[in-house]
């Protein structure tokens, strides 16, 4: 029998992303809405942080291994920002379109040789809520930001998140070729190297 993990997330997009990459490894992954759990406030500084706090308060209420991440998208010309605050940036309960929005907003006299920006992710694993050596995984992914959304794939950011090596935006990639490279992918086959040793 598989052993089970829980991921303590109610974004629909990151689920069906983080999904898709755990495949790989032997184990059965499942929703914390299967137990009826919302997602804790993000109160942490870092993504470390608000990684952990969501792994931990999933494994508390579960007791079993949890798996979480924290993410989001670093503007130079905005000294990191959104950062943390990426799925809040327009406010507490704000649609990955508002957010986006806001964004381009702030970025509209920024020329284009200085829209440069990374997506971040780190997945923080833990065998049990009090784990004292939580599992850390970190990838950046970076690009440049559009001026307006283009692309259909994805979620949050991806239609204004331009990837110069295929010279597309994040959301006209397709789901195979995104998990391949993103900053998500980077994270987890790191996670899933370090599962398996």
């Amino acid at each position: 029998m598989k052993r089970q993990i829980v991921l303590a997330s109610g974004n629909p997009g990151k689920l069906k992303e983080l999904s898709a990459l755990l495949r790989e490894i032997d184990r059965e992954v499942l929703p914390q809405s299967r137990f009826g759990l919302k997602t804790p406030e993000e109160i942490g500084l870092t993504f470390v942080e608000n990684a952990i706090l969501k792994a931990r308060y999933v494994a508390e209420q579960t007791g079993l291994p949890a798996i979480a991440d924290d993410s989001g998208i670093e503007v130079d010309a905005l000294q990191g920002r959104p950062g943390i605050r990426s799925a809040r940036y327009a406010g507490e309960n704000a649609s990955d379109e508002e957010n986006l929005k806001k964004l381009l907003k702030e970025m509209e006299a920024v020329a284009d040789t200085d829209r440069q920006c990374r997506f971040h992710c780190v997945i923080v694993y833990l065998r049990f809520a009090r784990d004292p050596i939580p599992i850390i995984c970190h990838g950046v992914w970076e690009g440049h930001l559009l001026r307006e959304p283009v692309g259909e794939q994805g979620f949050g950011y991806d239609p204004i998140f331009y990837v110069p090596a295929y010279g597309c935006s994040s959301a006209e990639l397709q789901p195979e070729v995104k998990n391949r490279i993103s900053h998500r992918g980077q994270a987890l086959r790191e996670l899933v190297k370090k599962l398996d040793e």
